[in-house]
C-alpha cells in the first residue's frame, strides 16, 4: 500500500487551506497517510528559507494578497491576521502525535487545530483549547498530558527526518522520494498516484 508522508505545521495557513483534499486523494488511491507535525521556524533556517519576520516586505505583502485570494477560491473562511498567530504549535503537535499513537485517524484532528487558528480565533498553545479540540474529535483530552514526553521526542525526530529527506517548507508531501510542496501541488500528487506524472 502506498504511504504519503505528510509534513505539516498546525500554525501554517497553507496547511489549513489544504483542507481535506489530501485525505480525499489518499482514499481515492487506497493510500495511507503518516502525519508528521514539524516546527517550520526550526526547519526553514536549516534548509535555506527565512521565517516570516525576516522576509523582505515585498514577500510579506505578497503573502497577504495570496492569503486573501486563496480562501475565496477554495470557499474557506480565513482571518488574515488571526488573534493567536504566531503561537507555540508544540502543544497541538504533541497532542496529534499522542492521538496518532492510539491508531485512530488523526486527519480531522489536524484540520481542527489548523482551523482553530485561521478561522476560529483560538489559541492552540493553550492547554484548555488543546484538550477541548481533542475531546471534540473523539480523543481522550488527557492525551495532552500523558503524551507530552513522547510527543516532544517525536516532534524533534520529525524535524530531523524532514531535513534529511529534503523537506524545506509546509505543507510537504512525500511518496517515497517523490516530493510535492504546497497545498497548490495536491493536484499533482493526485496525478502522480494515478500514474499520470
Amino acid at each position: 500500500m502506498t504511504q504519503i508522508d505528510y509534513f505539516f505545521a498546525t500554525m501554517s495557513p497553507y496547511c489549513y487551506l489544504a483542507g481535506t483534499r489530501l485525505e480525499e486523494i489518499a482514499a481515492r488511491h487506497g493510500a495511507t497517510i503518516s502525519y508528521k507535525p514539524i516546527n517550520p521556524m526550526a526547519l526553514m533556517p536549516r534548509t535555506g528559507g527565512q521565517v516570516l519576520a525576516e522576509r523582505h516586505e515585498s514577500r510579506r505583502a505578497y503573502r497577504l494578497q495570496e492569503l486573501r485570494r486563496l480562501p475565496l477560491k477554495l470557499g474557506m473562511p480565513l482571518n488574515l491576521r488571526p488573534a493567536y498567530f504566531p503561537a507555540n504549535a508544540a502543544p497541538s503537535s504533541y497532542a496529534i502525535i499522542a492521538a496518532a499513537g492510539t491508531g485512530a485517524d488523526v486527519g480531522p484532528l489536524v484540520h481542527a487545530f489548523c482551523r482553530a487558528v485561521w478561522a476560529e480565533e483560538r489559541d492552540i498553545s493553550d492547554d484548555a483549547v488543546v484538550k477541548d479540540i481533542l475531546t471534540a474529535n473523539g480523543f481522550d483530552p488527557m492525551l495532552a498530558d500523558s503524551g507530552m514526553l513522547a510527543g516532544a521526542e517525536t516532534y524533534a525526530a520529525n524535524l530531523e527526518e524532514a531535513v534529511a529527506r529534503g523537506v524545506f517548507g509546509v505543507p510537504f508531501y512525500l511518496v517515497g522520494e517523490e516530493a510535492f510542496w504546497g497545498q497548490d501541488r495536491l493536484h499533482d500528487l493526485d496525478l502522480y498516484l494515478s500514474g499520470k506524472l
